[in-house]
């Protein structure tokens, strides 16, 4: 007995180690296994891989918590697409994942966080499994077929639509699938946008900012979604909107199976579509192939109820025809929401429709479709419901099949160049003559307006002659505004038309529409500003003081008046008048109106509550207002502000002067790029232009403008990137010093990212509201665009995609320019002695500092 207990003794070390090898197996078989059955787990590093190794399925850290996900796994970026417990994430890195009573169960060990809440008994035994499609299943048996599923994690998405996956509803089930953005790029936890399908009416897209719709796509129309014209068939993609009784949603496709795409709902409101780009040296990036939204007109209801929306034109919103503003002094005064009214009531028994091309559907929540009806079936159905006011096909393949009827407001309208289907509006006899439609009812309405003008032949004329005495009196003005310092504008091409470079010109109807901006009288202005009261005075700048006022409706403006003492105020002013007028954006301050009354000149803008970011970035007290989130929405404002200057808007537009006191903050904290007093207009191929009069703010100027005169996109990147550090960090860039030394903050920043503390130099006031990743993230954007060279920082397109994706790729910046806290400028005997990072020499002839 002994000798046996002896011999057992004796192989227990083999015995353990035994045990400790099949333990180890277990988990390699799991880890290198797409499956999990009710005698498995998955915790700690093991993972779940898809048979050809295109996803992976484990635990990721986000922050200080662990969540269950899927990412990409033969890609160098680590991409998650979908996440399990996004709103209950382990406290710590201790998960278990596994089948328990036909479930799969996450827990702690002793809490279950997340649950896939299965409400069928499986009658075999469940499996779960990760595809190739990035779909984790849970089914009897293993079984691939989709009507054996129990759960599938396509059902329930995160901010990820991938390739197979349908966002939409099952209204069998009362399942809707839809995506829920990040709260921001270290949190996964549910955010404030969302992105759905509306199953109401005809089938279209709509993304929300707390369930208020921010953007829609228009209603599908057999191609594509009417509000995405650049939605074409191609070789890449292929696009498909199901509705039947039991369905209705969008899915696509991916026509290369060995291409890599992903639709993405980021924590900004856009969406996203990428494609994984392999390089040539190795690696490779996601390259953004679309996004949304795009420009103002993309912004839902911009131009309210029957108002229509195009960026083509100036200002963009316009009324559909036989309609007019409900409000023409607020669309005098560029605000549309409350849209347009009919010109003449409807007549029900005598009406007809006017064909709008090109047009995005409305809103069509509350429309009805019909697909199985004639286009000309629709035209009869509609024509005999007196409620009826426009109708379209709701199918445009093969000539147009289908119906959808509208009986309510036309919502988010938008018109375009190329795109869009035809749309039919629903207007009075009276008024398709006018608007050119229903020949039919032509010659009755013509001897009707015929008659009416003889009878009101005199009132006209007498009214036109009053017209053009008043029109003459502005001209008058205007033209003397337009010729005064004519040799002070030899360097500013917005207000010396004839001197723009080729390709350039403005034609002479754009000349006449140059002040085409509302005219205030003086006696208005200064009732509302009291006077022009210092009480009222909100600062002073280059052009002059600048004061708050009320309008006798209540409407709350800011007015800067033109400083007599002014060197450079005129040019300023005329600036602004003709250039700003023609810019729509909400990263851009709302010029109102202007006044041209004897010597005074005025500019009246909408009102910023917040007033300058300067005012609040840099106060050691204010700055607590502003938490790391707000940081970073004012950043990503204004990078698109200046991307819609520099590439979307009418013309190319370098500002010149761009700094934080020229950022202004809306009640909410939204930016608004002001002053455009020193811009320059470009043409659509220029690049970089020269200029003998250097003027700016030290600090904010790129070497190459300073230096040598140069003017590019590049210069207002270069004050960017400026203005993205100080934000960070809030501290100015000049006047900053580190100890024993005279390093601005750009210089400060340059040498603590060579030695790897760069987040030694954030402001202290956001440590505890702001995601690390996204700080840095902004710091490296920051310093790329602040580089010495202009050929070497990036494009403001290619800024806002570094901003808003943790994916993008970013190359490692070089040194910045004007490293140093003394300016070159500077007379001080001693600058002499300090060296410079920037090493370019050359006078500039003429320079001044605001």
């Amino acid at each position: 007995m002994s000798q046996r207990r002896m011999k057992i003794t004796d192989a227990g070390p083999f015995f353990i180690l035994f045990l400790t090898f099949c333990s180890f197996s277990s988990k390699i078989s799991i880890a290198a296994q797409n499956t999990i059955t009710s005698s498995t787990s998955l915790s700690g590093n093991d993972t779940l891989v898809s048979p050809s190794s295109t996803f992976e399925l484990g635990f990721f850290v986000r922050g200080n918590s662990t969540y269950l996900g899927i990412w990409y796994k033969k890609i160098s970026i680590h991409t998650v697409v979908w996440v399990a417990n996004r709103d209950t994430p382990l406290a710590n890195s201790t998960g278990i994942l596994k089948i328990d009573g036909g479930n799969l169960i996450l827990s702690d060990g002793t809490t279950v966080v997340w649950s896939s809440n299965v409400s069928k008994t499986a009658v075999g035994q469940p499996v779960a499994k990760l595809l190739d499609s990035g779909n984790f299943v849970l089914s009897e048996g293993g079984d691939s077929n989709s009507d054996s599923f129990l759960w599938q994690s396509f059902d329930y998405p995160s901010d990820t639509l991938l390739p197979g996956m349908k966002l939409g509803w099952n209204l069998t089930a009362g399942l809707n699938r839809f995506l829920t953005s990040w709260k921001n790029d270290n949190n996964p936890s549910s955010g404030d946008y969302t992105f759905k399908m509306d199953a109401n009416g005809s089938a279209e897209l709509i993304l929300s900012f707390q369930l208020q719709p921010q953007y829609r796509s228009g209603p599908w129309n057999g191609l594509r979604f009417s509000g995405v014209p650049e939605m074409t068939p191609n070789e890449i993609f292929g696009f498909d909107v199901v509705s039947t009784p039991d369905e209705v949603y969008y899915t696509y496709d991916l026509l290369n199976s060995s291409l890599l795409s992903r639709l993405v709902l980021n924590n900004t409101g856009q969406l996203q579509r990428y494609t994984w780009a392999e390089q040539d040296s190795g690696g490779g990036l996601w390259s953004l192939f679309w996004w949304a939204p795009k420009d103002q007109c993309d912004d839902y209801s911009e131009c309210g109820p029957y108002g229509v929306c195009d960026v083509n034109r100036s200002p963009v919103c316009d009324c559909v025809k036989g309609f007019t503003p409900k409000s023409p002094d607020d669309w005098y005064l560029r605000v549309t929401s409350g849209g347009c009214i009919r010109k003449a009531k409807l007549e029900c028994g005598g009406d007809g429709f006017l064909k709008l091309p090109g047009m995005k559907l409305p809103d069509s929540s509350r429309a009805v479709a019909n697909i199985s009806m004639s286009l000309e079936d629709c035209r009869i159905e509609c024509l005999n419901n007196c409620s009826c006011v426009a109708f379209a096909s709701a199918d445009i393949r093969g000539g147009g099949n289908g119906c959808i009827r509208w009986a309510s407001d036309l919502i988010d309208l938008r018109e375009y160049p190329d795109g869009g289907q035809d749309l039919y509006m629903r207007l009075p006899a009276s008024q398709l003559v006018i608007e050119g439609g229903n020949n039919g009812r032509k010659r009755v309405t013509v001897i009707v307006t015929v008659t009416l003008a003889s009878l009101l032949l005199l009132l006209g004329l007498g009214f036109a002659l009053y017209c053009i005495r008043k029109k003459r009196e502005k001209t008058k003005h205007l033209k003397s505004l337009r010729t005064g310092s004519k040799e002070r504008s030899q360097d500013f091409p917005l207000t010396d038309f004839d001197s723009l470079s080729a390709g350039n010109e403005i034609s002479e109807e754009s000349r006449k529409e140059d002040f085409d901006l509302p005219m205030f009288d003086l006696e208005t202005i200064a009732i509302a500003t009291d006077n022009f009261s210092d009480i009222n005075k909100l600062g002073r700048g280059g052009f002059g003081p600048v004061y708050k006022g009320k309008l006798i409706d209540g409407q709350e403006i800011a007015v800067k008046r033109l400083s007599k003492n002014s060197g450079q105020g005129l040019d300023e002013f005329k600036n602004e008048v003709i250039l700003i007028a023609k810019l729509q954006h909400r990263n851009l301050v709302r010029l109102l109106g202007c006044c041209i009354q004897g010597e005074e000149r005025l500019l009246i803008y909408e009102y910023m509550q917040n007033r300058s970011l300067d005012s609040i970035i840099f106060d050691e007290i204010k700055k607590f207002k502003l938490d790391w989130q707000n940081r970073f929405n004012i950043i990503m404002g204004i990078a698109r502000g200046l991307l819609y200057l520099h590439q979307d808007s009418r013309f190319r537009i370098i500002h010149r002067d761009l700094k934080a006191s020229n950022i202004l903050l809306d009640s909410q904290m939204h930016p608004k790029i002001s002053d455009f007093g020193m811009a320059r207009i470009f043409g659509a191929e220029q690049m970089e232009a020269n200029t003998r009069r250097v003027v700016g703010t030290f600090g904010y100027m790129s070497p190459e403008y300073a230096m040598d005169g140069v003017i590019s996109v590049k210069s207002d990147v270069f004050s960017f990137g400026v203005i993205v550090l100080e934000i960070v960090t809030g501290k100015k860039n000049r006047g900053y010093y580190e100890k024993d030394q005279q390093l601005n903050l750009l210089g400060h920043a340059w040498k603590l990212w060579k030695e790897e503390r760069i987040t030694e130099l954030m402001d202290a006031s956001i440590e505890t509201s702001c995601p690390m990743s996204e700080v840095l993230r902004c710091m490296h954007v920051g310093l790329l665009c602040v580089q010495e060279r202009a050929e070497d920082r990036p494009m403001m397109s290619s800024a806002v995609l570094m901003l808003s994706s943790e994916n993008a790729r970013m190359p490692e910046p070089r040194q910045p320019g004007f490293c140093t806290g003394r300016s070159i400028f500077e007379t001080d005997s001693s600058s002499s002695k300090k060296e410079s990072c920037t090493i370019n020499q050359v006078t500039v002839t003429m320079l001044e500092s605001r």
